[in-house]
């Protein structure tokens, strides 16, 4: 389903909300003020931004520096420089992953279809898609990557996070307001709620089939609420993209190394942090631990939420 690039603008409580769909998700922006041009303009800025971020590194679009990338049958392909930030930042994600956080394991996606079902693949054909995976075989610089043929990129796991902290940049260079931006779930504060108050963020059970948060929602959905006045705040779980074969529950969340979802993960990790990239990539690594999850983000000294 397409959606219309839009942005519709909704009076709140003391304060304005707008909300447009972007990587696939319900997105929304509320700033605390009663000036609804202020209010809009923002929301047009933010989400042009993350149109933007979407148009160039989304692997579903035929147009984008990703696809590009991932269609060049081992040719050279010239980046700039933020497509060589990012890939570093992947870089550094790898090496602290210990290799099992790698964006060029996308590719594994031809032979998972986390629908729900109870199909799985089999040995045969993960290993085939296997042989394309490893960051290290990636040669990259500032001006320019090279990929072997056969192999993808996906920036899937750190785009969303890296737009909600691109927006909130531009949020600060508009106004000194408290705004709160949230992308699916994905999310990050300019500051504190006015009067110094924190922002009351409700993050739902991973068992709800609908969006991963709402804000100011105490509603029955909410599994737990927590308040936020500065910094970010990402999840990553299961409850949407997973398997089911007989009984047992197969995760989206897959192990570079070996093809096939960790095990022994918990349901859904929620992690603070001071950037929205930095809670992203911690939520994901904590997941890549499987049983250790609690104990890798116990050693980050940050605040986390664990659910099994």
């Amino acid at each position: 389903m397409k959606h219309s690039r839009a942005v519709t603008l909704t009076k709140c409580q003391d304060g304005h909300s707008l909300n447009f769909h972007a990587m696939a998700s319900p997105c929304e922006v509320i700033i605390q003020s009663t000036d609804p041009q202020l209010a809009i303009k923002l929301g047009n800025i933010i989400a042009s931004e993350v149109w933007r971020i979407e148009d160039k590194y989304s692997r579903y679009d035929q147009n984008s520096i990703c696809s590009v990338i991932n269609n060049s049958a081992g040719q050279t392909v010239n980046i700039d420089e933020e497509t060589y930030l990012l890939l570093n930042f992947a870089e550094q994600c790898y090496q602290l992953s210990d290799g099992l956080f790698d964006i060029t394991s996308g590719i594994l996606r031809k032979v998972w279809r986390f629908d729900g079902s109870d199909k799985l693949p089999t040995s045969t054909q993960v290993a085939k898609y296997l042989s394309y995976v490893g960051w290290r075989k990636v040669k990259f610089d500032q001006q320019q990557i090279t990929l072997a043929d056969g192999m993808e990129i996906d920036f899937g796991g750190i785009g969303k996070e890296y737009a909600v902290d691109r927006a909130i940049i531009l949020a600060k260079q508009l106004t000194n307001l408290p705004i709160l931006i949230n992308l699916g779930g994905d999310l990050a504060v300019t500051r504190a709620r006015l009067n110094n108050a924190p922002w009351q963020v409700a993050i739902e059970h991973p068992d709800i089939d609908s969006t991963k948060s709402n804000i100011d929602n105490n509603s029955s959905t909410a599994d737990m609420i927590i308040s936020l006045t500065s910094g970010a705040l990402a999840t990553s779980g299961d409850a949407r993209r997973y398997l089911l074969n007989k009984g047992k529950r197969y995760g989206h969340v897959l192990n570079a190394k070996t093809g096939w979802p960790i095990e022994n993960a918990p349901r859904s990790i929620t992690v603070v942090a001071p950037a929205c990239i930095q809670a992203g990539i911690l939520a994901t690594m904590a997941l890549l631990q499987g049983d250790n999850a609690e104990q890798f983000l116990s050693e980050q000294e940050i605040k986390f939420w664990s659910r099994r």
